[in-house]
């Protein structure tokens, strides 16, 4: 597979500090480092804002490989890091590293998970736990994503990283079996139903003592009401 490389302009700047880095900004130009094994100290360059945006507008992001030209020099790199103004969100600092067409590098790669997994037709619900991982691979085999088909999970599933079909040329340095992806049973909603009494059940203790109070209440009311009929019906004295 052949390396294709995104161009990018740069000049080598032997100012630092934020004196130096504001007037470089206000030239439209970006400080900028690389760094790389092969190279025998960092260097120190500036970029174009809006070239270097728009040299990884492409799916791969910041994993498109650049064609660094600085002062006739062609270097290839991978943008690394960049710095942003928290308010104005233009570039402040970036640094690229530098990368070998024969030499494996070190990148994040999205996670897409495909199909609907049995589960969640059967109810389930599908999480996914990881939406990039760390892999190794030569600059030109750098996958613009992973797509893992997810269809088998069933419920209380899980899919794991060695479970994966990785494309060629890219590896997972890793001793651990991290999880992708998981499918879980919903969760039950309770509803506590009160049953109904039965006809001639005993009532409850709390029921019992309700009764009882109404009882002692109707027997009072009953008390003040029998000296009231006998008044009634008493013959008025002359």
């Amino acid at each position: 597979m052949a390396l294709e490389t995104r161009p990018l302009n740069a000049k080598v700047r032997t100012g630092a500090g934020k004196g130096f880095a504001r007037r470089t900004r206000a030239s439209g130009l970006v400080p900028a480092v690389v760094y790389g094994p092969h190279l025998e100290k960092p260097l120190n360059i500036a970029v174009d804002a809006k070239e270097t945006k728009a040299a990884i507008q492409t799916p791969k992001r910041m994993n498109t490989v650049l064609g660094l030209s600085v002062e006739g020099k062609l270097i290839t790199v991978l943008l690394k890091e960049f710095q942003l103004d928290p308010v104005t969100k233009e570039l402040l600092h970036v640094d690229f590293i530098d990368v070998r067409e024969n030499e494996q590098v070190k990148v994040k790669i999205p996670v897409i998970l495909t199909g609907k997994a049995e589960g969640v037709t059967n109810g389930g619900i599908l999480s996914q736990i990881r939406r990039e991982i760390e892999v190794w691979a030569l600059p030109a085999a750098i996958p613009e994503k992973i797509e893992v088909d997810v269809t088998p999970l069933k419920i209380g599933g899980s899919l794991h990283i060695n479970e994966v079909q990785l494309p060629k040329g890219v590896t997972v340095k890793t001793s651990v079996n991290f999880t992708l992806a998981v499918v879980t049973a919903p969760e039950v909603e309770k509803v506590v139903e009160t049953a109904a009494a039965a006809p001639g059940a005993a009532p409850a203790a709390g029921d019992a003592k309700a009764a009882d109070a109404k009882a002692g209440d109707a027997k009072a009311a009953d008390g003040k009401a029998a000296p009231a009929a006998a008044a009634a019906k008493a013959p008025a004295k002359k």
